[in-house]
């Protein structure tokens, strides 16, 4: 599988991009600055760095995982270069107030936002997974991922597996991303309040 890696030069891109390297998928990195793309790809051994849209050209699947500010341009910036290839978002929308993390205030998670731009099946997941946590190899738990489309969604669960020690499960439709992002705010809370490195373990399956 060819997974094209938009912000992989950031931090969560970066350590995503490396775990699926170290996994044998070919991963192409993509960025707004393609000379840092292709200099990130030599470090993280992808096969190649580009600018957003020639990254997202004839990949399997495309990962939207740029901060959440940027993902509904970038969106709009690669829309015409993703053919039919499937998109995963990662990023989740928070407001911090008064050091408290809390769900951004649209209706719509910013996954729904995304698939209303682009014209290729769009699935949302990993959000339980942490930059600082996948920079050092694998992370600890399960992993989600939803989408309307079976096929892209069975794309995004198998990309996923080399991320976490345990299962990246079927968490059902689109609209579960509304959840799956809030759950983002949950897991920052629980870091701060705690000082550690929470994930997500689901129980019972």
């Amino acid at each position: 599988m060819k997974v094209a890696v938009l912000g992989g030069t950031g931090a969560f891109g970066f350590a995503l991009g490396r775990r699926l390297v170290e996994a044998g998928t070919e991963v192409v990195v993509g960025s707004r600055d393609a000379p840092r793309a292709a200099a990130t790809a030599a470090e993280m051994g992808a096969v190649g760095g580009a600018a957003n849209a020639a990254a997202a050209a004839n990949a399997d699947l495309v990962v939207l995982s740029v901060a959440a500010e940027a993902a509904l341009p970038t969106a709009f910036e690669v829309a015409g270069a993703l053919g039919e290839t499937p998109l995963l978002c990662v990023a989740s929308e928070l407001r911090i107030l008064g050091g408290t993390a809390l769900p951004g205030p649209d209706q719509l998670s910013l996954a729904e936002r995304i698939q209303q731009i682009v014209h290729v099946p769009v699935v949302a997941g990993l959000h339980s997974l942490a930059a600082s946590t996948l920079a050092k190899g694998k992370a600890e738990g399960d992993a989600l991922v939803c989408g309307d489309d079976e096929t892209a969604k069975a794309l995004a669960l198998v990309a996923a597996e080399p991320l976490v020690t345990g299962r990246v499960l079927d968490a059902g439709p689109l609209a579960s991303a509304r959840a799956l992002e809030g759950m983002t705010a949950v897991i920052v809370n629980l870091n701060r309040r705690y000082e550690g490195h929470a994930g997500l373990g689901i129980v019972g399956l």
